[in-house]
């Protein structure tokens, strides 16, 4: 069973960043892809960022210049950095792995709210 740890969120001004973590504390990570949903406040979950397992990227347009997604598979983990940050950007945060093997189910983390706001 994978369970994945989440940790970074804040509340920040507008222009500041933040780096988004998301350990696999059970599960083999190499094999999963990571990635990114984030709700905001009154709307749907929208996608922000995914690398795959073999470091492939996607990043959602709205945040593409701003947004990096990396992993580390020595640590089993996916970070989402985050710059420029506009308040539009405020919401929960969660983070996934989906097994390349298996292809599902979407495992998903507990949430960190980011913030942002003067």
């Amino acid at each position: 069973q994978v369970n994945l740890v989440e940790s970074g969120g804040g509340a920040v001004d507008p222009g500041e960043s933040l780096e988004l973590s998301c350990r696999m504390s059970r599960g083999t990570f190499t094999i999963h892809d990571m990635g990114w949903y984030r709700q905001p406040p009154g709307k749907e979950r929208e996608f922000v960022a995914e690398v795959n397992y073999d470091r492939r990227i996607k990043v959602a347009e709205s945040v593409k210049d701003r947004f990096t997604i990396s992993r580390d598979n020595a640590k089993n983990t996916a970070y989402l950095k985050m710059n420029s940050l506009k308040p539009e950007d405020t919401a929960v945060y969660y983070c996934y792995a989906v097994s390349t093997i298996t292809n599902g189910p979407v495992h998903w983390g507990q949430g960190t709210q980011v913030s942002v706001s003067t």
